[in-house]
């Protein structure tokens, strides 16, 4: 039996561990946590990541949890366009999903070759040229054919095995909230279908979940702003955040007047600068993979890092199958990181650009971002197909 271990039940993890089961290997699921646990908040789901989950797990009932979302355009403050809404283009639309739907998914879709273990916290990995990968907590070591690293951007592995990529801050704060349908205000059609508005130096984005997302519906928005994270509390961040974003256009003051201290997700923005050189590293007749953001944590401009995750999983699952440890695991491994590596360097590059639009302050700047935004933007939404 082939075995894997994946280290940590985020999505990137959930969605991996499923991937690999479906495809036969034997899988334990670690966990630093006590309880595998969604984030109170929400995702887009780009074409590319729709694709991925779909190809991870055609049964997986995806169009069920997410939301189909329409282009709501970039306004400025004052509500003036900068990039008027389009219509529908060709292929599959972005969608909003509520992230305890999409964990729900994820956890249902793992199947019985999975055993999830909680309160596992790896702190060391072993590789060698005639050895399995062995991951430990510093009490109990686990040897696997193949050990994902999917712990994120502050990753025990990724920190080991490539310690040239270093978990950076992108000089942005940012805060995210649902707040449930039953709390929302009565919006006009055209405020009610979301959108995105850049200031100086500060970005609002709201977006419409679906009537069932979490069982209550509601819109998910996202704020961000130039600079450190705050200490304060959360209800007093929420202060500053009305009072940073008074006069904008509305929905923009409503919806945080409709949002709650404790629905608010501080967040500070980090990356890794730079990427690891390589995503694959062979052991023994197996090896190791650098998987979401423990291979490329980004800034979230362009809402890429779940999608680029969910590719992730869909490639090694794909380049995995049938391929039995050994010579053929070790150059599965190698192409894994041959394949990813220039695709989410691509992607980052992207978003380095887009940080570089929110971050425009001053008259000169400002002017510079609004003419090159409506021809940056269409080209800044990646595509992928899975492979074959």
């Amino acid at each position: 039996m082939r075995t894997a271990v994946v280290v940590g039940a985020g999505m990137a993890g959930l969605a991996t561990a499923g991937a690999l089961a479906r495809c036969g290997w034997q899988v334990v699921l670690l966990e630093r946590g006590e309880r595998v646990a969604a984030p109170p908040t929400a995702l887009v789901l780009w074409p590319n990541g729709r694709r991925a989950l779909e190809a991870i797990d055609p049964e997986g009932g995806w169009s069920a949890i997410a939301a189909p979302l329409p282009d709501g355009g970039v306004r400025r403050p004052d509500g003036q366009w900068l990039v008027a809404p389009r219509g529908a283009g060709a292929g599959p639309a972005p969608a909003a999903v509520h992230l305890e739907d999409l964990y729900d998914a994820l956890v249902a879709g793992l199947g019985d070759q999975v055993q999830i273990r909680t309160g596992f916290g790896v702190t060391t990995i072993r590789t060698g040229r005639r050895q399995r990968p062995v991951v430990s907590d510093g009490r109990t070591e686990i040897e696997a054919d193949l050990v994902v690293a999917a712990d994120g951007i502050d990753s025990t592995i990724r920190r080991a095995l490539a310690p040239e990529a270093a978990a950076v801050g992108s000089g942005f704060a940012a805060w995210q909230a649902v707040i449930p349908a039953y709390r929302l205000p009565e919006l006009p059609a055209e405020q009610a279908a979301g959108g995105e508005t850049l200031g100086a130096g500060y970005r609002f984005v709201s977006i419409p979940l679906g009537e069932r997302a979490a069982g209550h519906g509601g819109v998910y928005w996202v704020a961000t702003a130039a600079g450190a994270p705050r200490p304060e509390p959360p209800a007093t961040q929420l202060a500053l955040l009305r009072r940073w974003f008074a006069g904008w256009h509305p929905p923009v003051g409503e919806l945080l007047a409709a949002t709650h201290a404790d629905d608010l997700v501080p967040q500070e923005v980090r990356e890794l600068r730079p990427l690891p050189r390589s995503y694959g590293f062979p052991s023994g007749p197996g090896g190791v993979v650098l998987l979401g953001d423990a291979a490329h944590a980004m800034p979230h401009h362009l809402g890429q890092g779940a999608c680029l995750a969910f590719e992730d999983a869909a490639t090694l699952s794909s380049l995995v199958t049938g391929v039995a440890p050994g010579a053929g695991l070790c150059a599965a491994i190698e192409e894994y990181g041959r394949l990813r590596h220039p695709r989410t360097t691509s992607v980052v590059r992207q978003t380095r650009r887009m940080s570089a639009v929110v971050q425009a302050r001053g008259r000169l700047a400002l002017r510079a971002r609004d003419a090159a935004l409506s021809h940056m933007r269409p080209r800044m939404l990646p595509d992928w197909t899975p492979p074959e």
